[in-house]
């Protein structure tokens, strides 16, 4: 397929961070499986096993700005390989617990080693790449979290038929498994080089700036939270409501979770390819409504075919969305804190993870579920309408 010709180019480096996602991520099976671990094996209510989540996101969001200033001091690579060996045995570390408390501390521990690893690696490639690479690069990123997300979700459906401890054992020795491939990966180290029309762009950043001063970047930041928490829900309430709800089995769940894995493993490269020429805040925009659509469409479906559907169309929102906010995001920050800003980037993404499992099994609870997926609706479409004010932004930097 030519569309992904764009991918010729990219480095031996963009292609090993990628392998080692892949083999992370092929183990990724408690996260999607977690609120039901918590309400059918541990016990608590649908709002407490939100708040666990939600208590992740709060370690992942103290986590984040500070992962992005070591990543820039220490180098990428020597925070993604702590990341996953620490992740890897803590792990093995809450399988053992039952306590609600304990679980609960545990989480925000967890959080702190595992999510460490996102802004270095985004980091990573952002300054692998070119302008005109950036986006096919993020794809392929993507692709490699994707496919493994195909593999975890399913094994880890079956898995927790059989006992949900075996999850977290699994995760645990795929985290650790990526680890040693990273550490015996041969690495092209090379003297950095900027893109000429990067360094031009980032001649407009005063590199003393506290982020928290960038207007722009902020108000994308701001724009950006919305949307992402309507994504999140297909952690925490969508397999409430699939499960608990409409009767499917965790099975079904997880081939529902496969459903959007798989489209993104095939579409995902060649439709960023297609669209690598738009501007960054019309692809913002355009995932913003598809993701809207797509979870408020669950409102009006009971039917496994009327869920796929859905799923198909919030996937085409993530899969324009997030690229799209990755390139905006290294677009808007210097390079040699670029680190910095990635993890301000997901401390947006970690923010979001604390408020909307929590809320938004809140609201399945207290309203049911048409509420919450008509709310996600109109969150979806806020971002989408914020977004658009995004192009005077560009304009006037």
């Amino acid at each position: 397929m030519n569309l992904w010709k764009s991918l010729n180019g990219l480095s031996k480096n963009i292609w090993l961070i990628c392998a080692v996602t892949l083999i992370n991520r092929s183990g990724t099976m408690v996260f999607p499986f977690l609120a039901l671990y918590l309400t059918q094996e541990i016990g608590v209510t649908p709002g407490k096993a939100g708040l666990v989540i939600t208590f992740y996101g709060i370690g992942a969001l103290i986590t984040s700005p500070f992962a992005g200033k070591l990543s820039d001091k220490l180098g990428p690579i020597t925070l993604m390989k702590f990341s996953l060996f620490s992740t890897g045995l803590l792990f093995f570390v809450y399988s053992f617990f039952d306590n609600y408390i304990i679980i609960s501390v545990i989480s925000v521990i967890l959080a702190i080693f595992s999510e460490s690893f996102r802004p270095a690696g985004m980091a990573f490639i952002s300054n692998e790449v070119t302008v005109e690479q950036r986006k096919p690069a993020y794809a392929l990123y993507r692709l490699a979290i994707n496919l493994g997300m195909s593999i975890g979700p399913v094994i880890g459906g079956i898995l927790s038929s059989i006992d949900f401890h075996l999850l977290f054992y699994v995760d645990g020795l795929t985290s650790i498994a990526a680890g040693v491939f990273l550490v015996f990966a041969k690495w092209n180290i090379k003297p950095k080089t900027v893109d000429s029309n990067l360094e031009e762009k980032n001649l407009t950043i005063n590199s003393k700036l506290v982020i928290w001063q960038d207007g722009k970047f902020m108000y994308f930041l701001f724009a950006s939270l919305p949307v992402v928490m309507v994504f999140f829900q297909h952690f925490s309430s969508m397999p409430l409501f699939v499960v608990d709800q409409l009767g499917f089995s965790r099975s079904t769940f997880g081939f529902l979770i496969a459903v959007n894995t798989v489209m993104i493993i095939i579409v995902e490269v060649p439709l960023n390819s297609l669209m690598s020429k738009w501007e960054d805040w019309k692809g913002l925009a355009l995932g913003s409504v598809l993701t809207a659509i797509g979870f408020g469409g669950m409102a009006f479906t009971t039917e496994i075919w009327g869920l796929v559907i859905t799923i198909i169309i919030w996937t085409f929102g993530e899969m324009i969305f997030f690229p799209s906010a990755a390139s905006f995001a290294t677009d808007i920050s210097s390079e040699e804190r670029r680190g910095e800003y990635m993890g301000y980037y997901q401390m947006m993404h970690s923010l979001a993870f604390i408020i909307a499992p929590w809320s938004g099994a809140k609201i399945y609870e207290v309203w049911g579920s048409q509420i919450l997926w008509i709310f996600t609706f109109f969150s979806g479409i806020a971002s989408a309408l914020l977004y658009i004010k995004l192009k005077n932004y560009k304009k006037s930097v």
